[in-house]
C-alpha cells in the first residue's frame, strides 16, 4: 500500500503514485447550516482500533484475519446494517492464494442515492520498511495502516444505527490491500499487486450495477499530527468531493489536519474505485513527503493512534454524510 512512489507523467489512462509538493488550492465556498449531526466519539473509535489490533496480525490466511473478519461483520450487523461477506480467493504477487473477504455493511439499502465509505482492514505481512532488516519478513500489527480507518468507520456505523442519515450508505472494508510485493523481493515488479480486494470488488460489486454518488477512502487516519493533503488522483476524478470534505473540515476547525494543499499521486484503493467501477472517490490519507514514521514497521502499534486525529476525521465525515439529501 502507498508503496512504490513514482514520478510519472499523469494521464487518465495510467495512474501512478508520487510525493511531489504542490501549491495551495482553494476549498469550497459556503456550507449548509442547521444539519442535525451526531457527535463522533473518539474514545469509541479508539477502542475499535484497539480491538482489531488485539486480534494480532490480520493478513489473509492467518488466524487473526479470520477472527477479525467475523468481528467486523458482527459489529456491522449489531448496528443494523445489511451485511455482505464477499469471499474471494485472490492471487498475491508470488502466486500465493489468499483467502480474502470484503465486508460490506449497507444502511438504508433500498435508498438509490448512496454514499460509499471504504477502508482496508487487512494488515501487512511484511515489515519491509523497518530500519532493522532482520525484521523485514515480520508481519505488522497495522494499527494506523489499516485499523485506524476501519475504527473511524465502525464508530460512524454505530451512529448510523442510532440515527440513519437521509441517504443510503455503504461501508466497505477491503481485504488484501496491503499484500503487495515487498521491497526485498527481487523478481520483476508485479503489476497491480496491491489493493487486491478493491480490484475484486470494483469488478464484482456486491449489488449488480452498483452506483454511489461518491466514495471516500480512509487510510492511515489515526497518527498524531496527521497531514491530509489533496492527492492528485482525488482532485482529478472527484474534485467536488475533495472540496466538500475539506470545506467541512475547515468549518469544524480541523484545517490543521485537512491541509489546503496539493499532494502527490497515491496508488490506493480509490484508484480502482474510480477507474474500474467509475465512482468518483477520494482518499483521506496521511501523506506529506512520506508516510508516518512507523509505516510498514513492527512499531505500527497502538502507540501511533491519537484520538484527536480520529475525531477530526470522523466528525468531518459525519457532517458530510448527514448533510446529504
Amino acid at each position: 500500500m502507498k508503496h512504490l512512489i513514482r514520478f510519472l507523467i499523469f494521464s487518465l489512462l495510467f495512474i501512478s503514485c508520487g510525493n511531489t509538493r504542490g501549491n495551495k488550492i482553494s476549498t469550497a465556498g459556503a456550507l449548509e447550516t442547521g444539519v442535525d449531526v451526531p457527535d463522533f466519539s473518539a474514545d469509541s473509535a479508539y477502542l475499535y482500533v484497539k480491538k482489531q489490533v488485539d486480534f494480532g496480525v490480520r493478513a489473509p490466511n492467518t488466524a487473526g484475519h479470520k477472527a477479525c473478519a467475523a468481528y467486523l461483520a458482527s459489529e456491522l450487523r449489531r448496528f443494523g446494517a445489511e451485511v455482505t461477506e464477499q469471499q474471494a480467493v485472490l492471487t498475491a504477487y508470488d502466486g500465493t492464494r489468499l483467502n480474502a473477504v470484503n465486508i460490506i455493511g449497507s444502511f438504508n439499502p433500498k435508498n438509490k442515492t448512496r454514499i460509499l465509505l471504504v477502508a482496508h482492514w487487512d494488515s501487512r505481512p511484511f515489515a519491509d520498511n523497518d530500519p532493522d532488516t532482520n525484521k523485514h519478513k515480520t508481519p505488522i500489527l497495522g494499527a494506523n495502516d489499516g485499523a485506524s480507518g476501519v475504527g473511524v468507520l465502525l464508530e460512524m456505523a454505530r451512529q448510523f444505527g442510532e440515527k440513519l442519515p437521509e441517504t443510503g450508505v455503504d461501508i466497505v472494508f477491503f481485504d488484501a490491500e496491503d499484500h503487495g510485493q515487498p521491497y526485498f523481493d527481487k523478481r520483476a515488479e508485479a503489476t497491480n499487486s496491491w489493493c487486491l480486494g478493491s480490484q475484486y470488488w470494483a469488478q464484482n460489486p456486491h449489488v449488480p450495477n452498483y452506483h454511489a454518488r461518491y466514495g471516500i477512502l480512509l487510510d492511515m487516519v489515526g497518527a498524531k499530527g496527521a497531514s491530509f493533503k489533496k492527492d492528485k488522483i482525488s482532485t482529478v476524478y472527484a474534485p467536488h468531493v475533495v472540496d466538500k470534505v475539506w470545506a467541512r473540515a475547515e468549518s469544524l476547525g480541523y484545517a490543521s489536519f485537512f491541509r489546503d494543499e496539493e499532494g502527490g499521486y497515491i496508488t490506493d484503493d480509490h484508484v480502482y474505485v474510480n477507474e474500474i467501477i467509475g465512482i468518483p472517490c477520494i482518499d483521506i490519507i496521511d501523506f506529506d513527503n512520506g508516510f508516518f514514521e512507523h509505516w510498514h514497521t513492527v512499531k505500527d502499534d497502538m502507540s501511533n493512534i491519537d484520538k484527536n486525529t480520529l475525531k477530526a476525521v470522523g466528525a468531518t465525515l459525519l457532517e458530510v454524510v448527514y448533510s446529504e439529501k
